[in-house]
């Protein structure tokens, strides 16, 4: 089944075409606590087309760009020359751990007011007049 995913999807992992270029041209730099495995040009080569070397992720599952750790989105987007396990990168005290994008799921963000928020909604503070017809 993953192999006919790979033919007809973009979404589930790698495609055929991703999985060829990267065994031809790729080199494997890391993989992170998620599972998500990091890829350059074979030997840093610089691409005559873009002026820099290309780096790009393979996904374990569906491709979520917010499962990407700061360290790693960091070296992706050439702000950092070097790889994470390649350095000795420490997240500073203040960082979290990383969380993916929680949004449409059970534990995403819900401001006070939302209708979504469990709980009572507060009472309009006066300065709202609701409309309402023939007024």
């Amino acid at each position: 089944m993953k192999w006919l995913l790979q033919f007809f999807t973009w979404w589930s992992g790698q495609t055929l075409n991703t999985r060829f270029n990267t065994w031809r041209t790729g080199e494997f730099v890391g993989q992170d606590e998620f599972g998500n495995v990091y890829y350059r040009t074979r030997g840093g080569r610089i691409d005559p087309a873009l002026g820099f070397e290309r780096r790009w992720v393979i996904y374990p599952g569906e491709s979520e760009a917010s499962n990407v750790p700061p360290g790693w989105y960091g070296w992706l987007h050439h702000t950092a020359k070097e790889p994470p396990t390649r350095e000795n990168y420490k997240p500073r005290e203040w960082q979290l751990p990383h969380l993916p994008n929680m949004t449409g799921t059970p534990a995403a963000y819900r401001p006070p007011g939302s209708t979504l928020n469990s709980g009572v909604r507060p009472a309009a503070t006066g300065d709202y007049k609701p409309w309402s017809p023939g007024a």
